[in-house]
Order: structure tokens, then sequence, then C-alpha cells
């Protein structure tokens, strides 16, 4: 096992170098592209000066993530399933964010389009579970020891689980550091689960995201000099899915990534509010925007919601009782 870990930490440690290194050229690249970050007039004023800053940095975590999973642990199906699937659904956000900020179309992909290729990728990824890697179909449950074998059900709850995650990320997504850090502490949860349930293939990939995101936060913490946009915060959904499915651990993944599971659950509830009563519950959704209008700090809004990140990793983790 000692050798298995020390193999995740060469990998996390490759991947911070490969984001550090790629971010002086790649910023300047995409700044001289004109890819901009648009900025929502209804959003925080304190946000307009972000306008123009360089978006489409997730080039950098995806790159990072995907030269030191295969120099550590090229040959392994996890891996490249799981680097698969980041890719599939980095790729939908890449398209989205060349709409919206190369040909100028605000509103990017269309809803429609955007789910039907999602769906395509969340079906892909069941399949290749199921047939490819021989994963079962069977779920944990988290506070028990109790597994329930979905069979052929499998498929559409793989399919909810990816989607769900992907655009939960995507919707953190809107401060400077924030969806970066969250998704590295969701990361390293994830990685002691790796661990316990001695799946260390898995471990190296966790590793190698959870270095890109350390690297790429030294040019996305506050004040940002990048953002990932949709390219970026779709991939690190995919992966996150992918990695909590081959650990079977999509349910405990609703408590570790608590946080995306709020800041999605926070639009809902806004959208629904406002459709069926004309009334706001937030003053501005997803829930980070909540306390920015309340007068907190982006920072103090960032570091609040590491801390509770950290708090349902932890409790994620005290959920998994039968991973001894």
């Amino acid at each position: 096992m000692h050798e298995y870990v020390i193999n995740a930490l060469i990998a996390a440690g490759i991947a911070i170098l490969v984001a550090i290194a790629m971010g002086p050229f790649m910023i300047p690249f995409l700044t001289r592209l004109k890819v901009g970050q648009s900025i929502r007039e209804e959003g925080p004023k304190s946000h307009y000066v972000k306008a123009g800053t360089p978006t489409m940095g997730g080039i950098i975590i995806i790159t990072a993530v995907m030269v030191a999973s295969f120099l550590m642990a090229g040959k392994s199906k996890q891996v490249l399933t799981v680097v698969l699937v980041m890719l599939a659904f980095g790729g939908i956000g890449f398209w989205d964010d060349y709409i919206k900020v190369v040909l100028k179309r605000s509103l990017g992909l269309r809803a429609r389009e955007k789910i039907i290729m999602q769906l395509m990728i969340g079906l892909g990824m069941g399949l290749l579970l199921l047939f490819f890697l021989g994963r079962g179909s069977s779920i944990i449950i988290p506070f028990s020891n109790i597994d329930i074998d979905l069979g052929y059900w499998y498929i559409p709850f793989i399919i909810v689980v990816a989607l769900s995650t992907a655009n939960a990320v995507n919707l953190t997504d809107g401060l400077d550091g924030l969806a970066t850090g969250v998704t590295f502490i969701v990361t390293l949860a994830l990685s002691l689960i790796s661990i316990m349930l001695s799946n260390f293939n898995l471990l190296i990939v966790c590793g190698a995201l959870a270095g890109a995101c350390l690297g790429f936060l030294v040019f996305n913490r506050y004040p940002a000099r990048v953002f990932m946009g949709d390219t970026g915060s779709m991939a690190l959904g995919g992966a996150i899915a992918a990695i909590a499915a081959l650990n079977r651990s999509e349910i405990v993944l609703l408590i570790i990534g608590g946080v995306y599971v709020i800041e999605a659950l926070s639009v809902i509830i806004q959208v629904a509010s406002f459709k069926t009563t004309g009334k706001r519950v937030f003053l501005m959704s997803p829930l980070h925007h909540h306390f920015e209008l309340k007068g907190w700090t982006e920072r103090k809004v960032v570091w609040f919601f590491y801390l509770l990140a950290l708090g349902f990793a932890l409790l994620g983790l005290l959920s998994y009782k039968n991973l001894g």
C-alpha cells in the first residue's frame, strides 16, 4: 500500500508542476485570444472588475491530470475511464465556452443540446462501468453496511449521478478559487476511500486531480488571473462522478460533495419559488452570491465554503461504515 500512496503523491506533484508550468504561457495565450469572462449585469457589482479575465483555464487542469495519471498509472482501465469521462464532459464545457467567448453567443450551448450530450456521455459511462470494467451494479448506502444491487437500473442511476455532479460543480464555479478549492477537498476524501477500498489506481488519479486543482489554484485564487470556465468545471464534475462510481461511493458523494449539493439546491429552490410565488428565497443564487449580497467579502465566502466542504468530507468518510 505504501508504494501506491507514494505513487499518488508523485502524481500529485507532477500535476502541480504541470499546472504551474502551463500557467505563465497559457494565461497570456488565452488573453491574446480575447477569451475573456463576461459578467452578468444582475450579478454582484464587485464582479464587474473581473470582466475580461481569461477563461477556459480548465485546459490547464485537464492537461495536468492526464500527464500525471498516464505517467503513474497509464495502463489502468480505471484511470482511462476517469480520464475519458473527464475529457468528454470537459469537451462539452469547452464547446460551451467557445460559443460564449469566441463566437460571442452569450447563452452558449442551448440547454437541450447540452443535456442531450450529457445524457449520451452518462450512458456511455454506465455501459463502460458495467460491461468493460465489471464494476457491478450495487451501490453502498451511507451510515450502514447495506449494499443495494440496482441491476440494469444502475445505468439510469449513474446517468443522473454524472449529470448532477457535472452541473453542480459548474454552478459552484462562481467565485475566485471556490470550485477549485472545494474540489481539492472532495478529491482528498475520495483518495482516502480509495485507500480503504484498496483501489490504488484510483488513488493515483485522485492524486493527479488534487494536484491539478492545487496547481491551478495558484492562478485561480483571489484575485484570479484565470478562470476554469465550463471547460474546467464540467471536466472536474465528470472526473469526480467517475471516481465515486468506481468506488461505489455515488450516494456517499452526496455527503462528501455537500457544497455542490447546496449550491445546486439553492438554484432549484430559487427558480421554483420565483415561478410559483413570484418571490425569491435568496438574494441571488447560487448560494455563494447570496452571501456576497449580504455584505460578505469574496474571500470570506470562499473560506466559509472551504470549511463547509471540509466538514461535509469528514461526515462523508464517517458515513462510510463498511470501508473496513
